[in-house]
């Protein structure tokens, strides 16, 4: 008699990632360490892990569900094919990923028990957590040559502004020193001036001239 179960699993990655990596034959291949021919198209054929699993897709849902027909090399010629639908839901830790496997040959208990966990979910967190940390590191490596950056400007920023007013005092004393050559010349120019106007101020002897004395006539 057939069965059913469920089982459930958190991701490190988003639900559209893993709604890709799950249809995309090189990355399900990768992810789950046996050879995969998947595809997103609705009805297409689908086989994994060597060929171990054969089926075919039922129903595609981007970034929500995944319903396939699922048989392995155990079945028998009297065993219909099992289902599988995945079914992913975004959470803080990245994806809740609800398995539901029905029809399943009541002697075959091993998929619940281990190989689920086993063949898909533990190498499935295990490949999305390990492809996302050169991510993080990149980030780090970024803010950190963000920082350096930074501080390299606030440290140079300052030299700059010391070094300006160096310039401008070198630019003042030359100005000073071209202003007092040009007060030396004016004031030689002038001396000769002061000197004549000082002359000019001297007071002049009044010329005196004789009156007739009173009481004399010609």
């Amino acid at each position: 008699m057939p069965y059913a179960f469920t089982l459930t699993t958190t991701i490190p990655a988003s639900p559209q990632e893993i709604y890709d990596a799950w249809l995309d034959s090189v990355i399900h291949s990768q992810m789950t360490g046996g050879e995969a021919s998947m595809s997103d198209e609705p009805g297409a054929e689908v086989s994994a892990w060597d060929g171990y699993i054969s089926g075919r897709n039922l129903e595609l849902v981007p970034g929500e569900r995944i319903v396939q027909s699922w048989r392995t090399t155990q079945f028998t010629d009297e065993h219909d094919d099992s289902q599988i639908a995945v079914t992913l839901k975004a959470v803080d830790e990245g994806t809740l990923l609800t398995l539901e496997h029905t029809n399943v040959p009541d002697a075959q208990t091993s998929y619940e028990q281990s190989g689920w966990e086993t063949h898909y979910f533990d190498p499935m967190r295990n490949y999305f957590a390990n492809r996302k940390r050169p991510r993080r590191s990149a980030k780090r490596v970024a803010r950190k040559t963000k920082a350096k950056g930074t501080r390299a400007g606030r440290t140079a920023g300052p030299a700059v502004r010391r070094a300006k007013p160096k310039r401008t005092r070198a630019a003042t004393r030359a100005k000073v020193k071209r202003g007092a050559s040009k007060a030396r010349k004016a004031v030689g120019r002038k001396t000769p001036k002061r000197a004549t106007a000082a002359k000019s101020t001297r007071p002049r002897a009044k010329k005196t001239r004789s009156k007739p004395a009173r009481g004399r006539r010609r």
